[in-house]
């Protein structure tokens, strides 16, 4: 037996040893793809697998072996299937061979699943088998075997996870290709053993990792493979050329070609517009709002060629591309110099020019020649033009004379300000009558609206819905809100006028309560919350849903005089990117409060996690602990 051989197969064995002590439900003895990429830039990939099942759950997991695929781009084989019944003799499988439409929601483009059943299974079988694939995952749609060439035609580009939610006894990744492509790669987060053999006018790159551990991710972690081992490579040159081909694939295909129609739509709605930024909010807002996300239009044009404006405006539906290609033929019409982007929503893209992109939007170049992102599938309903949620985010633009990659600036917590203002007055007996109004503003004026997102008839049971769960005993007796199919003219704010009868303990020498407004109402807009505060350290960069600023005042008046004020033990908190201070104070008969937060980020490393988790504690204290004032 070869040395390496022998070592991976004493791997395996300890891995299984190691298993049922565990409770992993399953090893993956070996994992191994190889790659044979041709002058064109079309690929074949073989990948083999044999998988240890220890328990049902995996044998359920396991019971049919799945391959998705798009046939418009695509050709895909499950070759050769194996089961060792309690670690036997090989049984080969040659059940069917299924292609059937696979389940699909938003957006139906055909994709496809190929499926072979494998029948019963029981802990201990283990299964091997092997698939072929040639071709790409985004579709151009030419006819013959030019589909399956990737649409930089001559490059080859491939993002490997060496991570697993399960045991890996060995995973290798292989590459064969012609010696005039010059393939850059990287290992992120991880190290790799790699070897590089010239074989006439081939050169072969292999990669190798063992003992791959199942990947443990904190809670609110970024994705797995901004965190764990991966590895990219890509035959092209720089983020330039890129850059430059998506400009141009779209030009060519005419993506943006303006139409009588969509002319006349976008005079109607910039008359009366007062100046350039007035105009680049009434385009992209309309798109955002009348442009439906549903991916249904077919033919040429899926994949990185955005659909032309004439389909997008008859249809009046499709997906990110077709949101952002909408809006650039609209800017273009209205005389704006305008291109399409490419971004990763949920993930870092990283420095090797691979495509690391699921998302498309657009860039508007202003009068002063900066350029400025406008996405429009993620404003609709949104005061913003480029979604705050989508801050410290990577993008490349797609210009005539190429750009390189790019990241969004962090947003200004106070653009996303949440406020809450609220006077009240606590009775002899313990009721809290008041007033209290939320104002919020970006990303925080879209969550508090989320009360909205019904039926009109609902509005008002979601609203008192907020008050209840704070206090089930509260009683509404007026709700007056911004309106919000006008939701541009100004940031939302609504104002209750309540009652909450029983509220407050009122005694002869002391009352005790915790103001209302400290208590978190509308947690929606208060995202950091659903971090776990409870976790002391952590070793992996986590991300909140957009940065923030939380304002909160109330001025209460009382029953009494009171002489001593008996108020939550906290710490003020001044971070790097968190910050948190309050105060009380006593005016006579009126108690004064003010709470600030500060949260400075969307993506935070592990050192700035003490400070964050400090100032949820802080907040989190004040919304739970009572105010004790004594005569």
């Amino acid at each position: 037996m070869h040395s390496s051989t022998h070592k991976t197969m004493l791997l395996a064995l300890s891995l299984l040893a190691t298993l049922s002590a565990t409770a992993q439900h399953q090893v993956t003895l070996f994992d191994s793809t190889h790659v044979v990429m041709e002058e064109s830039g079309l690929s074949h990939v073989v990948n083999h697998q044999r998988i240890h099942l220890n328990d049902y759950t995996a044998c359920d997991a396991h019971s049919a072996i799945t391959v998705d695929y798009d046939p418009q781009s695509a050709y895909v084989e499950i070759r050769e299937v194996k089961i060792y019944r309690q670690g036997g003799a090989a049984e080969t499988i040659n059940n069917p061979i299924y292609d059937y439409v696979a389940p699909a929601r938003l957006i139906y483009w055909g994709a496809s699943q190929k499926m072979m059943a494998l029948g019963h299974l029981d802990p201990g079988d283990e299964i091997e088998f092997t698939t072929y694939r040639k071709g790409f995952t985004y579709a151009l749609l030419q006819d013959d075997d030019s589909r399956y060439i990737p649409p930089m035609r001559g490059h080859f580009y491939d993002i490997v996870p060496f991570w697993s939610n399960d045991s890996v006894a060995l995973k290798t990744y292989s590459i064969s290709l012609p010696t005039t492509k010059k393939l850059q790669y990287k290992v992120y987060n991880g190290t790799l053993d790699s070897t590089r053999t010239t074989m006439g006018d081939q050169v072969r790159y292999e990669f190798k990792k063992e003992g791959i551990s199942p990947l443990k991710r904190e809670r609110n972690a970024l994705a797995a493979n901004d965190i764990a081992c991966k590895l990219l490579l890509s035959t092209a040159p720089n983020w330039e050329s890129k850059s430059q081909w998506f400009y141009g694939v779209n030009e060519d295909y005419g993506s943006f070609r303006s139409t009588p129609e969509v002319k006349a739509k976008v005079d109607e709605l910039l008359k009366g517009a007062t100046d350039e930024m007035d105009s680049i909010s009434r385009l992209t807002h309309w798109v955002a709002d009348n442009i439906r996300y549903c991916g249904i239009s077919m033919g040429e044009g899926e994949g990185y060629t955005l659909h032309n404006a004439e389909m997008n405006f008859t249809d009046r539906c499709g997906v990110c591309k077709d949101k952002a290609g909408m809006l650039i033929t609209m800017l273009r019409a209205a005389g704006f110099n305008a291109y399409a982007a490419m971004t990763m929503a949920g993930e870092r893209i990283d420095d090797i020019p691979a495509d690391q992109f699921n998302h498309s939007v657009t860039v508007v170049q202003r009068h002063n020649g900066s350029y400025q992102l406008l996405d429009p599938t993620w404003v609709p309903n949104l005061r913003e033009l480029w979604s705050s949620a989508e801050q410290q985010q990577g993008y490349l633009m797609g210009l005539p004379q190429g750009a390189t990659l790019m990241y969004t600036s962090t947003s200004l917590p106070q653009d996303h300000y949440f406020r809450v203002d609220a006077t009240s007055e606590i009775k002899n007996n313990g009721t809290l009558v008041g007033t209290i109004t939320i104002t919020a503003e970006g990303q925080s004026d879209k969550a508090v609206r989320g009360v909205f997102s019904s039926r009109t008839s609902e509005w008002d049971r979601n609203l008192e819905a907020e008050l209840l769960r704070i206090d089930p005993r509260a009683k509404i007796i007026e709700i007056n809100y911004t309106d919000n199919d006008k939701y541009l003219d100004q940031p939302v704010s609504i104002t209750y006028q309540f009652a909450i009868p029983h509220y407050a303990t009122v005694t002869r020498n002391e009352i005790i309560f915790i103001p209302f407004s400290a208590r978190n109402l509308f947690r929606r807009a208060l995202g950091h919350l659903n971090l776990d505060s409870s976790i002391e350290t952590r070793t992996q960069p986590f991300k909140d849903n957009c940065s923030r600023l939380v304002e909160i005042s109330e001025r209460i008046s009382l029953p009494h005089k009171y002489s001593q004020l008996h108020f939550p033990m906290v710490n003020g908190v001044t971070g790097r990117h968190s910050s948190f201070g309050c105060q009380y104070w006593l005016d006579g008969d009126v108690l004064k409060f003010a709470e600030s937060s500060v949260y400075a980020q969307r993506v935070y490393e592990p050192e700035d996690w003490p400070d964050f988790r400090q100032t949820l504690i802080e907040q989190k204290k004040l919304a739970e602990t009572p105010v004790i004032l004594t005569r």
